[in-house]
């Protein structure tokens, strides 16, 4: 029976065998020298692009990635945080043509087949963002690099683990850390920090002033404003 599918492929190989290999790249693969950088985009533009897209797309009142990717305004976002803010930390990847690979990405998102649930995007962040975002923010600390989409999207987290959404419906947060991350949410509109104080998540980031800022400007506009018009700000500061 016919399974749908997605058209896009990617196989990157390291290229260290003991006594020579197949022809490898006569299938597609992509044989190269060293793997790392190459890991390191699926994290920082995939998976860290999944977090950036689902608690935005989520208190914005989707439930579907290809919803959301279907949104101008969120593709703008992502785009944004893609470009201006997850590519500079990456090393040169030969081969690789970084704008339409990042186009390529919000059309995978976008696509109706799929069907994939913010939810599940949303779920276990306690292991997701430490490892996909949180040093792409430490990267650009380090260049004085742009920041601010970073910044936002921990405070999305933040907002979407006090676990009731925009229209006052509960959220199920889904987490290892579930208990310890809406206790510190549901402090933070007292306590703008108590989210990004959890040194064991975020390191020393809320030492930071400049992403410290940026945290609490995206946090204070899901707050008042929701997370449409945070979007809508972003957007319109970075042009």
């Amino acid at each position: 029976w016919p399974v749908v599918c997605e058209p896009f492929t990617q196989w990157v190989l390291e290229d260290h065998f003991a006594n020579g290999r197949p022809a490898f790249e006569d299938a597609g693969v992509q044989p190269v020298e060293d793997v790392e950088p190459y890991e390191l985009m699926k994290l920082r533009l995939l998976n860290a692009g999944h977090q950036a897209l689902c608690y935005f797309g989520y208190l914005a009142g989707y439930r579907y990635a290809h919803e959301a990717c279907n949104d101008p305004l969120i593709v703008d976002f992502l785009l944004g945080y893609m470009n201006e803010e997850a590519r500079p930390t990456l090393a040169q990847l030969p081969g690789i043509d970084l704008d339409a690979h990042c186009r390529t990405l919000i059309e995978r998102f976008a696509n109706p087949e799929v069907k994939d649930t913010l939810a599940r995007l949303c779920a276990e962040t306690s292991d997701r963002i430490p490892k996909f975002l949180i040093p792409v923010a430490h990267a650009q600390l380090k260049t004085d690099g742009e920041l601010r989409r970073t910044a936002a999207v921990v405070a999305s987290w933040a907002r979407y683990a006090e676990g009731v959404d925009e229209q006052g419906e509960t959220i199920d947060v889904v987490d290892p850390l579930k208990d310890e991350l809406m206790e510190r949410a549901s402090r933070q509109r007292e306590e703008p920090t108590a989210f990004l104080d959890n040194r064991e998540l975020f390191g020393g980031l809320v030492d930071q002033p400049r992403f410290r800022d940026a945290y609490l400007a995206a946090l204070k506009s899901l707050h008042d404003n929701g997370a449409r018009a945070t979007l809508e700000m972003l957007v319109a500061d970075a042009k």
